[in-house]
């Protein structure tokens, strides 16, 4: 499938879809499952490319699934069983299964902070583990009560408090907020950062974060979904928000369109049709381009390529006067 390509940095589309598309399905996978999607990805030190996917049995319940490729987009070697599974008995929140990883690597730490979505009888919450290797995990359970999801961590303290950006749902609305700790146990200072519009935006009444947002000179880049209700269902988009490097609920600027969303047969059909959504990406060795990993339609994970130079430049050319929106 031939790709368009952009005249210039300020032009759409900023994000182009790899031809080998969707790069990873069920049919890839070593044991029998329902749908693969909703990736967080990781370079790791052996110039691997791994995801965590989230991998939906057959029995409705999810579990999250390393595969690791050199190239980051076929060969892939994926773990013969599941990586992580619910554990219901030490983590009652898990009852119903885990989704969506973001991964952070928190050089602190050494380790990678991975926050994912829990789910129960009282709906979605965050959790967060923390691990080396992606084979032993050290869990610390639920970090935000439902209903909540959407999370990841920054890789570096903020204030000296660790901080996290997720998505709870509240009587004022499903806003992007972002919560500090000091051990990773313990939250608090909870501030919304990005509210969801209101009337016929694109990204009216509910968004979200999507990959972990990516540091740059200028700020935090941060790749963020909104959902547009429609007559026929659901279409999730997604837009660009640059917050500060120093005090990120401060959003610097918002994207007023959206600049990428549901096209390609394997996007707008599936499980859940007219879904693109981003749990991860890797930065290549030049610094610039951006590889993003994205569930479609609930079914597969694809690939799109684009570049943090042009991101910033139509972003630049194209945020909102209405910074933060009126909740």
């Amino acid at each position: 499938m031939e790709q368009p390509t952009p005249n210039s940095c300020t032009d759409l589309p900023l994000f182009l879809r790899h031809p080998g598309n969707p790069i990873l399905t069920k049919e890839n996978w070593p044991y029998r499952i329902n749908s693969v999607f909703n990736a967080g990805a990781v370079l790791l030190a052996d110039g691997d490319t791994l995801l965590l996917c989230r991998v939906e049995d057959r029995s409705g319940l999810s579990h999250l699934c390393a595969a690791r490729s050199a190239n980051g987009v076929n060969g892939w070697r994926i773990d013969p069983k599941p990586t992580l599974m619910p554990s219901p008995q030490e983590f009652p929140e898990e009852i119903w299964g885990i989704e969506d990883p973001r991964i952070t690597y928190v050089p602190e730490l050494e380790q990678y902070a991975v926050a994912y979505t829990s789910f129960a009888r009282g709906g979605p919450g965050v959790s967060l583990a923390l691990t080396k290797d992606f084979r032993s995990f050290e869990r610390y359970g639920v970090i935000m009560s439902p209903e909540d999801k959407d999370a990841a961590m920054l890789p570096r303290r903020i204030g000296g408090n660790w901080a996290l950006i997720h998505r709870p749902t509240t009587p004022l609305g499903a806003h992007m907020w972002i919560s500090y700790s000091p051990d990773l146990r313990h939250w608090g200072s909870h501030k919304i950062i990005l509210a969801a519009r209101r009337g016929g935006w694109w990204d009216a009444n509910k968004i979200g974060l999507c990959s972990p947002p990516i540091e740059t000179p200028k700020g935090w880049l941060t790749i963020f979904h909104g959902v547009r209700q429609t007559a026929s269902g659901s279409i999730y988009r997604l837009g660009l928000a640059l917050f500060d490097l120093d005090k990120p609920e401060v959003c610097l600027q918002r994207g007023d369109s959206w600049i990428f969303g549901p096209e390609a047969p394997y996007e707008r059909n599936g499980d859940v049709k007219d879904v693109v959504f981003p749990c991860g990406q890797t930065i290549a060795e030049d610094g610039d381009t951006i590889h993003l990993y994205y569930g479609a339609a609930d079914s597969c994970v694809a690939m799109a390529t684009g570049s943090i130079r042009c991101l910033l430049a139509w972003l630049e050319a194209n945020s909102s006067s209405e910074v933060a929106s009126s909740i």
